[in-house]
């Protein structure tokens, strides 16, 4: 089973949001075989790569950073969203942290790294804003040598 993983930024620009899908649709689409996505099902980028995933027959496996990671989500939509999601997941994936920090979502980024035979990463190529944030994991997973394949349209800012 190939596993390919997700990092990603939460706040996506409207600009760029049907582009980051069809993007995540041509590469988890195209795969042949057993395919399992991993994600922590944050706002934005890693909820669009898990619906995306499911849509194309992937087993969901959920990495939670932390014990109270629901009570980070502060829009009801993407609450609803990480509900939902986490639902429909073959697998889920705890980490041994009590509270949502830097240092619990650098841990879940790195789970997932470590975990992928992929990493997809959609991010501006900015660095992270935040220890655990998307080009920390970038970063990381590619000092292990995986391969990491960016989603982002060149010239697009996110706030």
């Amino acid at each position: 089973m190939k596993r390919i993983g997700v990092t990603g930024h939460r706040a996506i620009p409207a600009e760029l949001t049907a582009f980051v899908r069809e993007g995540l649709r041509a590469l988890l689409g195209a795969h042949e075989g057993p395919l399992e996505a991993l994600s922590c099902l944050a706002e934005g980028a890693d909820q669009i790569f898990a619906e995306v995933a499911l849509d194309c027959g992937a087993d969901l496996t959920v990495v939670i950073p932390s014990g109270d990671y629901e009570q980070t989500f502060t829009d009801p939509g993407a609450l609803d969203g990480y509900r939902r999601l986490r639902a429909r997941a073959a697998q889920e994936v705890r980490m041994d942290h009590a509270h949502s920090t830097d240092e619990a979502y650098y841990a879940a980024g790195a789970f997932i790294a470590d975990a992928c035979d992929r990493l997809v990463a959609v991010w501006d190529g900015r660095p992270a804003r935040g220890r655990g944030g998307t080009g920390d994991v970038v970063a990381y997973a590619r000092s292990l040598g995986k391969p990491v394949t960016v989603i982002w349209r060149e010239g697009v800012r996110r706030d």
